[in-house]
């Protein structure tokens, strides 16, 4: 489970991500994975207060580069090489993903 201010908001950026849909209308929001368990994103009222400790790893399946392109909110950092290295990007929620 995944503490937030926007449950919603945060799973349909997952979604994005992951191609998995989710549905609108609670403030838990689960995202059911292919494989594996879902992930659930339910809305608290109190405001984050320490750094973020999840951090996905996903493989997609075109280039890294071009699902930093399909995914871009905003460039965090980028530390991708030629054939290693990661992006890290940011969501509404200043979530950071690595790919």
């Amino acid at each position: 489970m995944v503490d937030c201010a926007d449950a919603y908001g945060l799973a349909q950026f997952r979604s994005t991500v992951t191609g998995c849909p989710v549905h609108p209308g609670d403030p838990e929001v689960p995202l059911p994975l292919p494989e594996g368990p879902a992930l659930v994103f339910i809305q608290v009222p109190e405001p984050k207060t320490v750094k973020n400790r999840l951090h996905p790893c996903l493989r997609p399946s075109a280039s890294r580069e071009e699902e930093v392109e399909r995914l871009v909110a905003s460039l965090v950092a980028d530390r991708r090489e030629p054939d290693s290295g990661w992006a890290v990007l940011s969501d509404l929620n200043a979530s950071n993903y690595r790919f």
